[in-house]
């Protein structure tokens, strides 16, 4: 079975129908001057929320950063309580290591992807025991873009560990990325938001379409 993530939350209560419509992670994003945003103390308030509904357990908890200071990273993983500090700039495996939680690191796939970089990328990602997220390269674009790649580049890299698979996904495209793709998870935000924000329906629209996929 394929898990999802659930990202750029800005409130409990889509968090909450992400949680009870199966999503394994919930993403906030912390990248300075993105539109899903989240400051720490509002950060803060809606997990307080969503714990006091949800009780114990439930998804992993995923903030997501790009260039910033690792100990301000380090503040919010610890104020926030987060399982896994998702990377979406330019840090080094320097910087990973001193992250406080599972570190998960942004993969950009361009189009004429050179896959012997990517394939060096993925090896160092994995190699030192974290994740890879496989997303769409946009020039300037810092976190996801809401665009698909194509999907069949992926046979060309070194991908014998989890990865997860982002860019574009919504419940009309999410079962053939998995079909083709094969990945341990799937990462959607602008796949289940109408006019900017995160929608219920969608929400549960993109976990059906997830599993109804036969591993």
């Amino acid at each position: 079975m394929t898990l999802f993530k659930i990202c750029g939350l800005k409130d409990s209560r889509n968090a909450l129908v992400a949680r009870e419509n199966g999503a394994s992670f919930l993403g906030f994003v912390f990248v300075h001057g993105v539109r899903r945003e989240l400051s720490l103390d509002l950060a803060i308030q809606i997990l307080n929320e969503y714990r006091n509904e949800s009780g114990r357990g439930g998804p992993a908890l995923v903030g997501l950063f790009a260039n910033q200071p690792i100990e301000e990273v380090n503040e919010i993983i610890s104020q926030c309580g987060l399982d896994y500090a998702q990377l979406c700039g330019d840090e080094d495996k320097s910087y990973w290591d001193e992250v406080d939680a599972e570190v998960i690191k942004q993969v950009k796939i361009d189009f004429g992807v050179n896959s012997k970089l990517i394939n060096s990328d993925l090896d160092n990602i994995s190699g030192a025991g974290y994740i890879p997220l496989l997303d769409k390269y946009e020039k300037g674009a810092l976190g996801g873009t809401g665009k698909t790649f194509d999907w069949n580049v992926i046979e060309q890299f070194n991908l014998s560990g989890k990865f997860i698979l982002a860019g574009g996904l919504d419940s009309e495209n999410v079962s053939q990325a998995i079909r083709v793709s094969r990945p341990w998870a799937v990462d959607v935000s602008t796949g289940v938001e109408t006019d900017g924000a995160k929608d219920e329906s969608k929400i549960f629209a993109f976990a059906a379409a997830v599993n109804d996929v036969k591993s």
